[in-house]
């Protein structure tokens, strides 16, 4: 039987499984926990199926799945307009799949999106007034590599600016 939930109950059941789970966003982008008004915002943003009946705002396990696919998506620090384009036409079969999976083997972060580690040495190089070069692990680069960078990047901001006004 397909439980039903109204929305404190969803709000609730989300943060139980994300507690159990230990899903917390992974950028700082998104609270910590998920309140009413943030499923209200997703649904707002299409993240989120319309309530089963919207005069009682009952909602079914398939919006709990896609609240928690939101979250572990946001645990992998996806933006919410990427987390759309994931979770558009999935079926309650494979966002149950894809829940189970993660509580599996966890949440693994995107390479680009790994947070910062206190053993890290970050090196940064300005390459212009409005771009920076970042090396997490402290790496240099020779001088000669990051003046061809600085060129590069030159040309390719002034071929920008060139399609703008053609």
């Amino acid at each position: 039987m397909n439980k039903t939930f109204s929305l404190e109950e969803l709000a609730d059941a989300v943060r139980e499984w994300c507690d159990q789970h230990r899903i917390v966003p992974a950028n700082g982008q998104a609270a910590d926990q998920v309140s009413e008004r943030n499923i209200r915002y997703y649904r707002t943003l299409g993240l989120l199926e319309a309530p089963v009946c919207s005069y009682v705002k009952s909602f079914n396990e398939k919006h709990l799945l896609q609240l928690l696919a939101i979250r572990i998506y946001q645990a992998q620090g996806l933006p919410l307009r990427k987390i759309r384009d994931e979770l558009y036409g999935k079926s309650e079969e494979e966002l149950r799949q894809f829940t189970r999976t993660a509580a599996k083997t966890g949440v693994k972060l995107a390479p680009a999106f790994a947070p910062p580690s206190a053993a890290e040495s970050w090196q940064v190089v300005p390459l212009s007034e409005d771009f920076l070069l970042v090396s997490r692990q402290g790496q240099h680069l020779p001088a000669g590599v990051v003046q061809k960078l600085r060129t590069m990047l030159e040309e390719a901001l002034s071929h920008k600016s060139e399609n703008i006004y053609n």
